[in-house]
């Protein structure tokens, strides 16, 4: 049995306590100033109330930090300034450069692994990945907390960072397109074509993440995307819609203007592209 400190017990922090306990390890939390929500969540968990963070670090070995990504880092010093030198995990949505940060002001003796979630909270049916990076025998130990749980654990490396790394190139895609819709069918709402949207949309077979074989060709026709994205941002305008999104997606798109009709372009060539200049 290990026992972990979570910080703190939100939807996936209580999930994946829960999965602790499951595994036989006893999960200490801290409940001032948590709402009766989080209470219920730790309880139900199956986690154990403690006093102080002071308290909870003394019994630990292990911190797992669950937390909004603006605390991280707040997170992470609360733990340090307590003198904590066992495995600090950082599993929040985070970038690389704030997980290296609190990686090199953690105490000396501590090891911290980077980790991200990918997926619903674990339970009930449900599984997630858990992806860690970090010092060998500090992943190993939290790769051993989570055998047989529904939290299935793929390392990527002993580089801090790399966990947040994939987090946020996943980020960037899922919660933009996410975002993206909304603001698609907002216009369409505007102009009386909704329905009309979601049924195009309905025999769109769409794969763009998980095919970059397919990214040349978008290079190769930037140069006449460019200017209909800021057709588009003046069409959103005159609904009284956000363009931010349409316009920047112009200006990325005019990075790959000198592909145009390149469509055999090797994929790590058309990455590059989007790295070789700023806008």
């Amino acid at each position: 049995m290990t026992v972990v400190t979570v910080l703190h017990p939100g939807a996936m922090g209580a999930a994946v306590s829960a999965e602790l306990v499951g595994g036989g390890h006893e999960v200490l939390w801290v409940p001032k100033e948590r709402s009766a929500e989080t209470r219920r969540r730790a309880s139900e968990a199956g986690a154990t109330a403690c006093d102080s963070l002071a308290e909870a670090l003394s019994r630990s070995a292990v911190v797992l930090s669950v937390c909004p990504p603006q605390a991280a880092e707040d997170v992470a010093a609360a733990v340090a300034a307590h003198g904590f030198d066992g495995v600090y995990v950082d599993v929040n949505a985070i970038s690389p450069q704030r997980v290296q940060r609190i990686a090199e002001e953690a105490r000396p003796g501590s090891a911290v692994v980077d980790g991200s979630v990918f997926g619903q909270p674990p339970g009930g049916g449900r599984t997630a990945r858990f992806y860690i990076a970090g010092p060998g025998s500090a992943v190993d130990l939290v790769a051993s907390l989570f055998t047989d749980t529904a939290l299935h654990v793929c390392r990527v490396g002993d580089m801090v960072g790399s966990a947040s790394a994939l987090k946020m190139a996943f980020a960037s895609y899922q919660k933009a397109a996410r975002t993206l819709a909304g603001v698609a069918h907002a216009l369409a709402d505007a102009h009386g074509v909704g329905e009309q949207l979601t049924a195009e949309a309905e025999v769109m077979v769409s794969a763009v993440l998980s095919d970059p074989e397919y990214l040349p060709s978008v290079a190769a026709r930037a140069w006449r995307w460019a200017p209909e994205m800021e057709e588009v941002a003046d069409a959103l305008r005159a609904a009284d819609l956000p363009t931010v999104m349409a316009e920047a997606t112009a200006r990325v798109l005019t990075l790959w203007e000198k592909d145009k009709g390149q469509y055999e372009l090797p994929v790590a060539r058309v990455l590059s592209q989007l790295r070789s200049e700023r806008i």
